[in-house]
């Protein structure tokens, strides 16, 4: 039996057409803009990070190395309103990943067009890559409840201290790319940056992993000052007709860095998280129909220090954390994935 699939009617395909349509005649409106007279620097810049592990589960004594990641980006410019990205991570624990490939139109000052595989433009811990992280792991929010690439397009609009950007995508995952659907992913978020360094951002997201439509909000509030970052996140996760209960998901952060002479290293920083979520799916289904739990609700207590090497464009950080985890009522750990550990990790960016 062919599994029925529930729609919002704020996004219908049909609307989805229109906004493309009066996009394109909008691009056509301006052919002087992005003149190629300008002068524009065409060769490609190479970025990368290494990221190595070694974690310890406290309760039991298990231990292991990993090679988080080893990725390698590389984009450019074709003409002052053109320019292009690619990123792959060679050794995602011993996988092999296509992450981004898209190309970017300047269509006017500050609107763009964007088209390819990306990030869906919703969450504010999710953007983090893995050479700017703070923490060993992602929140819950960045990894569980918020972690989307997909296939599709996107607008984004800044003007002044406002971004907005919003897109379209394939409701199936970057590696199914052949199937044909009559429904879309769709993704979007606001960005404010008022000054003194604080910034808000809120969106919108609607997604169909498996046959069930699952709606998300999210907002985040960030300040940084000196040495001081402070952020907070919160995001609801609604399953279409009640499927599965609503996951409420929060992470709360402070990092604090400063200038330090040890070796080869001149900066240190301190960080504190405490982030949770309740029981979460990840909307696909059980044999019977029904929407798996996938994980358990908890909260998480993370603590840690990261002495780090910059200079020019080489970024090295060395880093410790400890995570201890909250589980409800007696439940737990599914996995040692999930349970106390101590995590220490070498991250070299360049």
């Amino acid at each position: 039996m062919k599994p029925s699939v529930s729609r919002l009617p704020l996004f219908q395909s049909a609307p989805g057409v229109i906004i493309l349509t009066g996009l394109m005649l909008f691009i056509t409106s301006f052919t002087a803009w992005g003149s190629e007279a300008e002068a524009i620097d065409r060769i490609p810049h190479f970025h990368g990070a290494l990221r190595a592990r070694y974690e310890l589960a406290t309760e039991g004594g298990e231990e292991r190395f990993q090679m988080r990641n080893a990725r390698l980006a590389i984009d450019g410019r074709l003409s002052p309103a053109i320019d292009w990205f690619v990123q792959t991570d060679l050794c995602d624990r011993g996988t092999m990943k296509i992450l981004d490939a898209w190309g970017r139109l300047e269509v006017a000052p500050g609107l763009r067009l964007q088209a390819g595989q990306f990030r869906l433009p919703f969450g504010t811990d999710c953007f983090k890559a893995p050479s700017n992280y703070l923490f060993a792991n992602r929140s819950f929010i960045g990894k569980q409840m918020c972690n989307v690439r997909g296939v599709g397009a996107k607008a984004s609009w800044s003007w002044q201290m406002l971004t907005a950007e919003a897109g379209a995508f394939n409701p199936t995952s970057i590696t199914d790319q052949i199937r044909w659907v009559k429904t879309l992913a769709y993704a979007g978020k606001v960005v404010v940056k008022p000054g003194a360094g604080l910034s808000f951002a809120a969106g919108a997201e609607t997604l169909v992993p498996d046959s069930v439509r699952i709606n998300l909000l999210g907002a985040s509030a960030g300040w940084v000052c000196g040495g001081l970052t402070l952020e907070a996140e919160y995001m609801n996760k609604h399953y279409v007709n009640n499927r599965h209960r609503a996951a409420h998901a929060w992470n709360f952060f402070a990092d604090y860095g400063f200038p330090l002479k040890a070796g080869i290293f001149n900066r240190a920083s301190v960080q504190a998280r405490y982030d949770g979520m309740t029981a979460h799916s990840d909307g696909h289904r059980d044999k019977d129909g029904a929407l798996v739990t996938t994980d358990p609700a908890r909260n998480r207590v993370t603590v840690g220090a990261t002495l780090t090497y910059a200079w020019k464009t080489v970024h090295c950080d060395l880093r410790v954390d400890y995570e201890k985890y909250l589980y409800h009522h007696g439940v737990k750990a599914p996995s040692l994935d999930a349970a106390d550990k101590v995590c220490a990790e070498l991250v070299i960016r360049f």
